[in-house]
């Protein structure tokens, strides 16, 4: 079974990370929750409280076959002043892993790197931080081993582009239909 990890930051956007873990789970790709703070549990920018597997001291990063991150605000602020996260997005990079990001959390993979040559999207207005990037304009983007998406309104095709990746588009249509999507 292939793993991937949801990254959490104290202001994260609630709908964007759990929709994402959500579906990978359905679509039996285990996604953990990784805190960044030592905390069993994480506020979003709504005021919405998650608990998480463990803290990203606790993770064994390099393990994982992916890497996402949830946008919001500060959320996205707090992943890319953290140097544990740009460490692991440039690493994740290297040896060729997905990284996968939605909404203003391009802006830390293009801190880290990662957009270097690629088809990238973010939410509306950011595009300026998205360093390195070639260019991108559909609601999510799939350029090799990097998927980025717009913002909240994209989160379920956010998710299925990585149930696909990793599970092949059959079963992301498969998915797509049981949850009675378009």
């Amino acid at each position: 079974m292939k793993r991937t990890v949801m990254l959490f930051a104290e202001g994260f956007e609630e709908v964007e990370a759990l929709t994402v873990v959500d579906l990978l789970r359905r679509a039996e790709i285990g996604c953990d929750m990784v805190s960044l703070a030592g905390t069993d549990t994480v506020t979003g920018s709504h005021g919405i409280s998650v608990g998480v597997q463990c803290a990203l001291d606790k993770a064994q990063l390099d393990d994982y076959d992916a890497i996402i991150l949830p946008g919001g605000m500060p959320g996205t602020k707090n992943l890319a002043s953290d140097s544990r996260v740009i460490g692991a997005l440039s690493r994740f990079c290297a040896a060729g892993k997905l990284t996968a990001a939605i909404c203003a959390a391009p802006t830390v993979l293009a801190a880290a790197g990662v957009l270097e040559g690629r088809r990238a999207v973010c939410y509306p207005g950011m595009e300026g931080q998205l360093t390195g990037r070639t260019g991108g304009d559909g609601p999510v983007e799939v350029d090799g081993t990097v998927i980025t998406s717009r913002g909240v309104g994209t989160a379920i095709p956010f998710a299925l582009a990585i149930v696909e990746y990793f599970s092949g588009a059959d079963k992301a249509r498969e998915l797509a239909r049981a949850i009675v999507y378009r």
